[in-house]
């Protein structure tokens, strides 16, 4: 409700209490002793109701002072379990906050003059209570008093403020707060979320995400740190919501566990799988040539593969360029007797009968058998588009073609070396497997919901490879699904293969992106894909890219902002310099005195004083605010530019849950490995972790499809994320 009055004034003594005590004394005066003020019974009873009436409502106005005076120090709790979360077909739910107005910026400017300061700080029973908890916390025996001083109870008015941090003000300038929704059309434009590491970016995207499951949609979450809590709230919902089934995970640290996938193994063209592996190359300066001998040599094998009908894998593709010779003879044996019936005796004829001498110099060091191949084709002439590519790749100089594909095999070991080549190069025909293979088109249509974790703490740059060939991928099936629609070459559907929402959770997605990004977000919205990217600043877009002008392609495509708290200044700009300035209303004090030169009279001097009221224009929010954002709390522009200040709940302990203990194991794994810090609401203790199962006993913990071998889970009783009691947290 806004003020009647320019100055507002909320931060000074509830003088209304005053009138409320006068009120409520002159209404017990007119009920039991009318005739003092020389008043009948019945006009008695009258005027003590106008009174208590009159009371009651300047205690109303009062008792809002001391609500507002006390989340200045203390905001109110604000916690849910996940099942409370609101769920809805057309809205996006982001919290409790507020719209941002002038209103809210004229009482924020208000708490930075300096007599509001003891209205914003602890009293001083507070403080003294911190001061003796500090002193005697090193004796063992004042523990059972360090307790008492600090157990997080209502009842307990000298607390610890919860650990959050920041300006609880930001939020406290408006006590009337609802619930934030974003209409879900808008998040076809993305969204993106910047904050500092332990503000609580993998909380809002534990919040979206559950939504997200229980709404239906393709979800599909990139975490390259590994926070088990948010794999394990994952399953949990996708479980709660009827969709275990639909639920994979793939791991790179625990492979012996993950689900496998092949990045290259689907395409809409043969070319896709040169561009998604070349791709990932270097192509600043001299290295765009070597980038572009890559895409030729990987599509050329790839088309050989693809020719000899088998699908390409990561694995393969490494074999073909580190030793081409191998599918120069594979493909010939195939091809050229379809052409002639006696093509195989006569390169055998040319083999025995070749001489060292005879060998051109550009072909020595090849195997003798491609050389009588090149002799044969030679004399006859064969129209095979893939033959003739695979004879212009073992025509060059081996040693300079060792060279010129010298940049394609660090990033092609990165992903086939160890166990991480069975999880990239899936082998197909291996039954045994209990392991699902899945692809994006199969998640896509089955609505599924993906965890990737890609175990950046461990392996960075096998994260980054492994991250950059998924988004590839996508960009190549958004590009499919845009052209052809999801259900392409299946039955026709009743609702007309209607539009499906791809939910894409990207944390840390500076990490992962590359130039394949841009198309992803930039084009991505007409396929479906609505994709929601956490990072902590813009120089980390910057330096992931290396060029600030495709940086700054990057954030203008997303319509939604949501900014928790950051330590970079130009991070904090992105968001108020999109804001336009407002009008506030302050009070400056004026005392003024002056002589009297006149003789004539026995005034001596005269003097005034009084307020002036001004208006001056400021930034609706300024980038400090930004940098004083407490933790779980954030500023976002939604909808065309519209702010709002916004505040996550706290997560409560959820009801009991059927988990298998595979996935429980590997909860248990990843937290024992991964130490995130996002608990920022909790202060407790490291987990036990169990013993860790051998990798030949443990059991795959993500959910096969339905047309797949399941996996016999034996399950337990289990707690989901966030089972542990709250010990500090926003009151």
């Amino acid at each position: 409700m806004a003020p009647s009055h320019p100055i507002e004034a909320l931060l000074r003594p509830a003088v209304e209490f005053n009138t409320t005590a006068v009120c409520w004394a002159s209404a017990a005066l007119c009920l039991w002793a009318p005739w003092s003020l020389a008043l009948t019974p019945s006009v008695g009873y009258g005027l003590a109701a106008g009174f208590a009436a009159f009371g009651l409502w300047r205690f109303r106005q009062g008792w809002r002072i001391v609500q507002y005076q006390r989340s200045m120090k203390r905001l109110p709790r604000f916690a849910r379990r996940a099942d409370q979360i609101p769920v809805s077909p057309r809205l996006l739910w982001l919290g409790k906050g507020f719209r941002w107005e002038a209103l809210h910026t004229r009482r924020l400017y208000e708490t930075q003059q300096p007599e509001a300061r003891p209205y914003l700080q602890p009293n001083a029973v507070y403080r003294l209570a911190r001061a003796l908890e500090n002193r005697i916390d090193r004796y063992s025996w004042a523990q059972p008093l360090v307790r008492v001083l600090s157990v997080d109870v209502p009842w307990n008015p000298i607390r610890p403020l919860p650990p959050v941090g920041g300006l609880p003000a930001l939020h406290a300038v408006e006590w009337n707060e609802t619930d934030v929704y974003l209409p879900l059309g808008e998040r076809a434009g993305h969204t993106l979320v910047e904050g500092t590491t332990r503000v609580g970016k993998t909380r809002l995207a534990e919040i979206l995400i559950t939504q997200d499951i229980h709404r239906g949609d393709v979800v599909i979450c990139f975490d390259p740190k590994g926070d088990a809590d948010l794999m394990m709230r994952m399953y949990t919902e996708a479980h709660r919501a009827g969709r275990g089934d639909e639920f994979y995970i793939f791991h790179l640290g625990y492979p012996d566990l993950s689900a496998r996938y092949n990045a290259v193994g689907r395409f809409g063209r043969i070319s896709e799988v040169a561009t998604r592996v070349a791709g990932q190359l270097s192509g600043e300066g001299n290295s765009a040539a070597f980038r572009e001998f890559a895409w030729r040599f990987v599509n050329i094998v790839a088309r050989a593969r693809h020719a000899l009908g088998q699908r390409p894998t990561y694995e393969q593709i490494l074999s073909d360029v580190v030793n081409i010779d191998a599918i120069m003879i594979e493909y010939a044996q195939k091809a050229l007797p379809e052409h002639d019936q006696t093509a195989w005796k006569q390169i055998v004829d040319i083999e025995n009968g070749l001489k060292p001498n005879a060998i051109p110099r550009n072909m020595q060091g090849r195997d003798t058998r491609v050389v009588a191949i090149e002799f044969y084709l030679q004399r006859n002439k064969i129209a095979d588009p893939v033959l003739e590519g695979l004879r212009s790749a073992v025509r060059y100089d081996k040693t300079y073609f060792d060279k010129i594909v010298a940049s394609l095999l660090p990033l092609l070991e990165k992903l086939t070396t160890g166990q991480t080549a069975e999880l990239l190069s899936p082998d197909y025909t291996d039954l045994e497997d209990p392991r699902p293979i899945f692809d994006w088109r199969q998640v896509i249509r089955q609505k599924a919901v993906v965890y990737i974790g890609l175990d950046a703490l461990s392996d960075f740059e096998v994260a980054q490879a492994v991250g950059n060939s998924m988004f590839a991928d996508l960009v190549s099936i958004a590009g499919h699904i845009y052209k052809y629609g999801v259900d392409d070459g299946l039955p026709a559907l009743a609702d007309g293969g209607k539009k499906v929402p791809i939910n894409l959770h990207c944390d840390e997605f500076n990490e992962l992106m590359g130039d394949e990004f841009i198309p992803l977000i930039n084009k991505g919205g007409g396929a479906g894909i609505q994709v929601t990217a956490y990072t902590q600043t813009l120089s980390d877009i910057e330096a992931r890219i290396g060029d600030p002008a495709k940086a700054r392609q990057v954030v203008g495509n997303f319509n939604n902002v949501a900014m928790l708290r950051v330590r970079e200044e130009r991070t904090a700009e992105l968001l108020t310099r999109q804001l336009r300035k407002v009008n506030i209303t302050q009070r400056m004090l004026v005392s003024m005195s002056s002589d009297n030169a006149s003789v004539d009279t026995d005034v001596d001097f005269s003097s005034s004083g009084g307020a002036r009221v001004s208006a001056v224009q400021v930034p609706m929010i300024e980038p400090a605010d930004v940098v004083s954002l407490p933790k779980g709390q954030a500023l976002a522009l939604l909808e065309g530019g519209q702010l709002w200040k916004i505040r996550m709940p706290l997560p409560l302990p959820d009801r009991h849950q059927h988990v298998p203990s595979g996935v429980k194991d590997l909860a248990e794994r990843m937290r024992a490995r991964y130490q995130t810090g996002e608990q920022w609401w909790k202060s407790v203790k490291p987990p036990e972790v169990a013993p860790i199962a051998p990798a030949s006993t443990a059991r795959p913990v993500a959910a096969p499809a339905s047309d797949r071998a399941r996996t016999n889970w034996e399950g337990d009783d289990g707690v989901a994320p966030g089972a542990d009691e709250i010990d500090l947290s926003e009151d």
